[in-house]
């Protein structure tokens, strides 16, 4: 190898630099400097400099933003700084209620002019957490629950539109910012070009195609699909003495982000009123759609930080900011025919099939009819003309029938009196609006209880999906989920595309959930109104399967945090004999079904986060009810108390807390989020 001169190190350097301020100008301010070719030529210059010398290589340079090696899987990291989501409000009413209870929290006067807003347009991507060290790229990751996410730093790093090296001489030794990656609709309408040029089913919008990019393994695929990122706030480590932390509002943190080198969304402005806050709503509402990229609605934020510091935030969202909807796009189309799917209780659910349409950036041909007392109250016919909206711009529904356009020979379609899975008679309660099918060996329902079963929340069995259980059902391998833990290896290998290792690795997999905890197995078993947290709760109680099948309702209801829905539930599905003979098979077969000595010293030691804390709850949690939270903390040895004082470890807030959280702050008692409090009572500080 020839030896490294000081000439070839400063070539090096010169089309590094000359590479990353090409890119700056192409990717973030949109104004080309550099030919394509020039660029093409540079970087391959730079290429064979890196590979003849890899000592040259370094983080920033413009040749790393691609891995060679595609990852195998990503790695669960914490986020140092949760990361939110936005409380929605869905027209100008709504926003000044959110507006009036923010006044009232730090007592301003509702008539002062002196609050002003930044708007911004919301984009309709995927939220990323950048981690900078030292002006270095060092992490990116998804949201994912806000808590944790996963680290993509691979993948973010093939955004061009994100610096790999912040453009800023002496940065503070960590930055966070926050964002969206987004694909354009240019770039989205060009990539189903592409998969429909290859036979490949097109994607289905921008929105899923950003997200489902950003988990891609291969970060040349990620590259390949051009993914945009615009930063809209950052967090600077607060023991920087300088003048990045002297700023006093958001609207400074958007210039900062461009000054760092990011591309920061040129659509935004400063209000200073909710009259002009509904103005620029009413503009982008109308004007959205000359975009280049899809947005949803208009995120509305205090522009003081002091402000923002005092409001604080809730277990979700941030008081100081909103997310203020654009209305629901409507779209007509005709219904073809109309179908139904049968879930895993046995509900009946009708899908109408629609003319293709386009509707909020996507191809639109099937929509929900949700059950069958709404489909009574549409009376829909065969061939009618609907109007056509996405529920939360998400999933396709049937808002309303235009009678008007009724063809003559128009069908009144009515919901089968049998079903169209099994064929057998199906019921519906009077007190329901669902209509069911009974029957136990229904194909439907067995699919849909293997894959629940084989859930992550539930016995979590390694490579059992949707798939793989639509196999096994139709070759009459498994016809009950106590099937599963009698398949063997030369069966399986019977089925498509299943080898000898792959089954081996299955069969592994069926035979260590065997193991998992009473609590998942009864989850698992998909007892109606059962969820994993209900399920933990009445393990507690009652350990073992014995002493909740011969449990009457008013024993189950004495739980805390169990309904009597919950409680009649539970104790009717043990009367069924069907489901009697599935838990003798499971126990027979060796399935965890009681609390055993080895997975109750893990409970006690996973519940050593709570055990001797002393808890206060204020406002309303998402999920659990608050005798649902004081029975977690309760059984786990910790202690709830109502009032806030110096022997408070802990004060867990909902949605609306009162005058317990202010308290908590003046003592600086540390709060916790119902997610935080469930990570600790399940083993981990979040």
């Amino acid at each position: 190898m020839a030896k490294l001169t000081p000439e070839l190190e400063q070539r090096a350097q010169q089309l590094r630099h000359k590479l990353q301020e090409a890119g700056y100008a192409y990717y973030v301010l949109d104004n080309p400097i550099m030919e394509d070719t020039v660029y093409d030529r540079l970087i391959r210059e730079l290429q064979e400099l890196e590979t003849q010398y890899p000592q040259l290589i370094v983080p920033d340079s413009p040749t790393q933003r691609v891995g060679e090696k595609p990852a195998t899987k990503f790695i669960s990291i914490e986020h140092n700084i949760p990361l939110y989501s936005l409380e929605n409000a869905f027209n100008i009413e709504e926003l000044k209620n959110w507006q009036e209870r923010w006044q009232r929290q730090i007592e301003i006067d509702p008539h002062s002019d002196t609050v002003d807003y930044v708007c911004e347009l919301k984009i309709d991507g995927s939220a990323l957490a950048l981690t900078y060290e030292n002006g270095l790229l060092v992490r990116g990751a998804t949201r994912g629950d806000g808590i944790r996410g996963e680290d993509i730093t691979q993948n973010v790093k093939t955004i061009k539109s994100i610096p790999l090296k912040l453009k800023i001489d002496n940065p503070p030794s960590i930055i966070e910012v926050r964002g969206e990656a987004f694909l354009s609709i240019n770039v989205f309408e060009s990539i189903n070009a592409e998969r429909e040029k290859i036979g490949e089913p097109p994607f289905a919008n921008p929105r899923n195609s950003a997200a489902g990019t950003l988990r891609q393994l291969d970060s040349k695929i990620v590259a390949q699909r051009r993914l945009d990122f615009f930063a809209y706030t950052l967090y600077i480590n607060s023991e920087i003495n300088s003048e990045l932390s002297q700023f006093s509002t958001q609207w400074q943190y958007l210039e900062l982000l461009q000054k760092l080198g990011f591309k920061v969304n040129p659509n935004r402005q400063i209000c200073s009123s909710l009259n002009d806050v509904q103005k620029y709503y009413q503009y982008w509402d109308t004007e959205r759609k000359k975009l280049p990229y899809l947005t949803d609605g208009v995120v509305v934020k205090l522009n003081s930080l002091p402000i923002q510091k005092k409001l604080g935030f809730t277990q979700k969202f941030p008081r100081w900011a909103i997310a203020l909807k654009y209305p629901a796009e409507e779209v007509p189309t005709i219904v073809e025919a109309v179908t139904i799917q049968v879930g895993r209780t046995g509900a009946l659910t009708p899908v109408a099939e629609l003319k293709p349409v386009q509707l909020a950036g996507t191809t639109v041909q099937r929509a929900s009819l949700h059950n069958s007392d709404r489909l009574a109250e549409l009376n829909l016919h065969i061939g009618d003309t609907v109007i056509v909206r996405k529920a939360g711009e998400i999933i396709p529904e049937v808002v309303r029938v235009l009678p008007e356009l009724r063809p003559t020979n128009a069908q009144l379609f009515q919901m089968p009196t049998h079903c169209p899975e099994c064929g057998q008679p199906v019921v519906k309660p009077t007190d329901e609006a669902v209509t069911r099918c009974i029957n136990a060996s229904c194909p439907a329902i067995l699919r849909g209880s293997l894959v629940h079963w084989a859930s992550r929340g539930a016995l979590d069995i390694n490579g059992l999906g949707e798939k793989l259980v639509q196999q096994l059902v139709n070759s009459g391998l498994v016809e009950s989920v106590g099937d599963l833990y009698d398949l063997k290896v030369e069966s399986l290998t019977s089925l498509e595309r299943m080898g000898q290792k792959s089954a081996s690795k299955l069969v592994d997999a069926i035979a260590t959930s065997k193991s998992k905890s009473w609590a998942r197995v009864l989850y698992g078993l998909g007892i109606r109104h059962v969820g994993s947290v209900n399920a933990e709760l009445l393990t507690q109680k009652f350990s073992s399967v014995g002493q909740l099948a011969q449990a009457k309702a008013t024993d189950i209801e004495a739980v805390y945090g169990i309904g009597p829905e919950i409680a009649q539930s539970v104790e009717q599905w043990f009367q069924v004999s069907a489901n009697q003979e599935l838990v003798k098979r499971l126990n027979n077969g060796g399935v965890t079904m009681e609390v055993r000595t080895d997975t109750g010293n893990v409970a006690k030691e996973q519940s050593a986060f709570l055990a001797g804390k002393t808890f206060v709850l204020t406002g309303t949690l998402p999920t659990l009810k608050r005798d649902e939270a004081k029975s977690l903390i309760e059984t786990a040895g910790g202690k709830v108390t109502s009032t806030v004082s110096s022997k408070t470890d802990f004060v867990v807030v909902g949605k609306d807390p009162g005058s317990k959280l202010q308290k908590a702050e003046k003592l600086g008692i540390e709060q916790l989020s119902e997610a935080q409090l469930l990570g600790m009572w399940e083993g981990s500080r979040l």
